[in-house]
């Protein structure tokens, strides 16, 4: 409508019983807009509503170990390990010292790198080996590619399936699909 002056402006707003919206007040002259404002409230919430469910959560999981662990036992929490890794979750890894283990932390930190080298095509090391009071630390991320990969596949596992119908051909929720009974008699 180009610039009008104010009066017109909200007597054109109130002629077609809507509302006049600032959009850009640092703007000279300032843009408004004859709009329902209510239904603008609304539907920018549902945006933003949208947009946190958008959002990837990040998740860390952690794996306590001591530095004298059993071989097998490793081997079991490094699979955890590799199957949150594959979840494209990040790994918290705590190595636990105590009483005179405190004086080798080098045992600690040669577990850490022996895993990281293990788990090296899955995921990197994010925050590296350090010493905090009896337990020494470490974080592992997953691969880019890992975390998109896993994504993906959570997604399409949470989709709803669907079928076709034999009849009309018409896509059908899979949930939603009842079964054929036989009779018995």
């Amino acid at each position: 409508m180009g610039i009008v002056p104010l009066e017109r402006a909200l007597q054109l707003a109130a002629d077609v019983d809507l509302d006049l919206v600032e959009v850009a007040p640092m703007a000279r002259p300032p843009v408004c807009k004859l709009m329902d404002f209510g239904k603008f409230k609304y539907e920018s919430a549902l945006k933003a509503r949208e947009a946190r469910r958008n959002q990837q959560q990040t998740v860390i999981k952690e794996m306590k170990l001591r530095p004298k662990i059993d071989p097998h036992d490793y081997e079991t929490k490094k699979g955890h390990v590799v199957r949150f890794l594959k979840a494209g979750d990040k790994v918290k890894v705590t190595i636990m010292f105590r009483g005179r283990e405190q004086s080798r932390p080098e045992l600690g930190y040669r577990l850490l790198r022996r895993l990281e080298s293990e788990i090296s095509e899955l995921g990197y090391v994010e925050a590296a080996p350090k010493q905090d009071g009896r337990n020494m630390i470490m974080v592992l991320a997953p691969h880019r590619a890992t975390k998109a990969a896993a994504v993906a596949a959570t997604a399409a596992k949470g989709g709803a399936q669907r079928e076709r119908d034999p009849e009309s051909g018409a896509e059908t929720p899979a949930s939603t699909a009842e079964p054929v009974a036989e009779s018995g008699a």
